[in-house]
C-alpha cells in the first residue's frame, strides 16, 4: 500500500512555530527531529542545528510532515511536496523510474541514515516528489 504524505517547506525556520499551530489546530500526536539530532549535524554549520529536519503530525486520519531545510527559499506555492511513503523497495524504485521520468532529479533514490531509501525529484510538470521506503522498520518507530 501506497501513503501519499503533504510535506510542507518552511522558510525562515518557522516549521517548529507551524507544525505546533497545526497541532493545537488539529490535533495528534507531533515530533521533530532536529538538524543537530541528526547524523548530518557534522556536515552542517552550528547555526542550523535548531533547525526542523523532519517534523510529523500524525492523527488517526491524517498526517502532514514539515521541515526547515530546502535546496532553495521556498516561494508560497511551492513549498509543498508529496511524499509517498511505500511498502517495497520494487515499489519505491519503479515510482520513482516513472514519475521522474523527463523531470529533474534532486537527490536519486539512495539509502538514508533513518533505515530508508529516499529521493526526490520535481516531476515534468514541477510537482516536487519525495519517495520513502522504510527498510529498517525498527528505526521507523523511534
Amino acid at each position: 500500500m501506497i501513503k501519499l504524505n503533504p510535506y510542507v517547506r518552511f522558510n525562515d525556520a518557522k516549521c517548529r512555530e507551524a507544525m505546533t499551530f497545526y497541532k493545537e489546530a488539529l490535533g495528534g500526536e507531533l515530533i521533530f527531529q532536529t538538524v543537530g539530532e541528526s547524523p548530518m549535524a557534522k556536515e552542517m554549520s552550528p547555526e542550523t542545528h535548531d533547525r526542523i529536519m523532519h517534523a510529523d503530525l500524525k492523527s488517526s486520519s491524517m498526517e502532514l510532515y514539515g521541515s526547515d531545510m530546502m535546496r532553495d527559499k521556498a516561494v508560497i506555492g511551492d513549498n509543498v511536496s508529496l511524499s509517498l511513503n511505500c511498502d517495497t523497495e520494487e515499489e519505491a524504485n519503479s515510482l520513482f523510474a516513472k514519475l521522474s521520468k523527463g523531470g529533474e532529479v534532486f537527490m536519486p533514490l539512495e539509502k538514508a541514515f533513518w533505515g530508508a531509501i529516499f529521493g526526490v525529484f520535481t516531476d515534468k510538470y514541477g510537482v516536487e516528489w519525495m519517495i520513502n521506503c522504510q527498510l529498517d522498520k525498527e528505526a521507523a518507530k523511534k
